[in-house]
């Protein structure tokens, strides 16, 4: 599984996607000379690469009722002026946002709703591909599961990092350890103890941060140091570097912030901010401010330079679970089951300009991570995962889904890789790793 950015995806994480020529990867195929996998519908597949498809055909049709009519026009914003109206669905012939479509062996055709058969993940599913459940952890054309990573944690995955130009992948979780993987090999290389429940976990340059009650631990990979930064009151749940500070959002409201001293080699406490009533769980840096959401439900803007409170946004009506910036705009999503887009009016206050919610939301009880990345085109993707068990990937800034990939409890943790794979980490315990396809270009009409 090596991750290297610039080699490309070798190893296991290469062998497992098919690579670039494999019958995996080749879309240019007719469906007449596709087989779709036997195995793979059973939901019993483990063959990597495997030679047949691992997602169901297009109905025959499929080309001609895409060229009845024109396609939904995309609505999002442009560089300058903002979101503009409702989102609009990505539809092409494999995918529809609400539902995927399946084919049983006497050519009826049976619509898939957009839920997993629990049959299926319990492996005893009878009805195959006849099923109206979904047998597969994705849906949609633009992504693929390559791996999951076996004897994992035994409780909710809380944190990921996978630092620059390591070949080890960092797991962190709320059954006190800290797991690292090896990336050629995908076996877990060590475990790390540390007596209480991993909160998040970052990595910047050759550091990692993890989170835990009372305390941030923090692990040099090329000096090998290990400090433990003391001032923090029970959990902390956010942590993010800007400004040579690494800041730290905490149980009792407050966010902290150290600095490192070279001299001593310690990170050195430089700072406490207070305003918030509840815990602070969430943090981003952009554009010379610091972002903090908050279970009181706000987000705080805080001048980098001088540490200040500017602005307080007040447009959620529930905990605050993400803040990211993407271009010159801020997102956060919340539990009131909404992403927000703030931009900058002219006197610089950030106001709502967008606010997107699922047309389905009767399963969905709150949004909980967001994850930006670029998929192997350079477009920017905005990932969200829904404590429905289930993460949403969508384009920006039109907000089309792409697809969703599924788990078996509430995916946690997100981190972006290189070369367009993805991790996520569950409330099972269970770490994958997912890798963007090449998108599939509208047949023309």
């Amino acid at each position: 599984m090596d991750l290297d950015a610039h080699g490309g995806n070798k190893g296991v994480f290469h062998r497992l996607s098919g690579g670039g020529g494999g019958p995996r990867g080749n879309h240019n195929d007719s469906n007449k000379n596709q087989k779709v996998c036997f195995h793979w519908r059973a939901g019993k597949c483990n063959r990597f690469p495997c030679p047949f498809l691992h997602r169901e055909l297009p109905p025959p049709n499929s080309s001609a009722s895409a060229s009845n009519g024109s396609h939904p026009a995309k609505r999002g914003f442009s560089n300058d002026s903002g979101f503009s109206g409702p989102p609009a669905a990505r539809r092409t012939p494999n995918f529809n946002s609400s539902s995927t479509w399946g084919r049983t062996g006497n050519n009826r055709v049976v619509k898939k709703t957009d839920k997993l058969c629990n049959y299926w993940i319990q492996g005893n599913c009878t009805f195959g591909e006849g099923c109206r459940y979904l047998h597969s952890w994705s849906s949609g054309d633009s992504f693929s599961l390559l791996t999951q990573l076996e004897g994992g944690h035994q409780k909710v995955v809380s944190g990921i990092a996978l630092p620059s130009g390591s070949d080890k992948l960092y797991t962190g979780s709320q059954d006190e350890t800290v797991r690292i993987w090896d990336c050629q090999s995908g076996q877990c290389m060590g475990v790390i103890n540390l007596g209480g429940e991993v909160g998040c976990m970052i990595t910047e340059g050759p550091w990692i941060f993890v989170g835990i009650p009372n305390l941030v631990k923090a692990w040099n990979l090329q000096t090998n140091a290990d400090l433990s930064l003391s001032g923090p009151v029970g959990q902390v749940y956010a942590m993010v570097v800007g400004s040579d500070l690494l800041f730290a959002g905490t149980q009792d409201s407050e966010i902290l912030a150290w600095r490192y001293n070279a001299a001593t080699s310690i990170f050195e406490p430089a700072a406490s901010l207070k305003g918030h009533s509840l815990a602070v769980v969430s943090l981003v840096v952009g554009a010379n401010r610091l972002f903090s959401g908050s279970m009181d439900n706000s987000i705080k803007v805080w001048n980098l330079e001088n540490l200040q409170c500017v602005q307080t946004l007040t447009g959620h009506t529930s905990v605050v679970m993400s803040v990211l910036c993407w271009d010159q705009f801020l997102l956060s999503s919340s539990l009131d089951k909404t992403i927000k887009v703030w931009a900058a009016t002219e006197r610089g206050d950030l106001e709502v300009t967008y606010t997107h919610q699922e047309e389905h939301t009767c399963m969905i009880q709150g949004l909980l991570k967001l994850c930006g990345m670029h998929d192997l085109e350079g477009k920017p993707l905005l990932l969200c995962s829904c404590n429905d068990n289930s993460v949403r990937i969508y384009d920006l800034p039109s907000f089309s889904e792409r697809g969703k990939i599924f788990s078996k409890q509430e995916i946690r943790a997100i981190q972006a890789g290189p070369g367009g794979l993805f991790f996520t980490g569950d409330g099972t315990g269970q770490v994958r790793v997912w890798n963007c396809k090449a998108e599939q270009p509208t047949p023309a009409t």
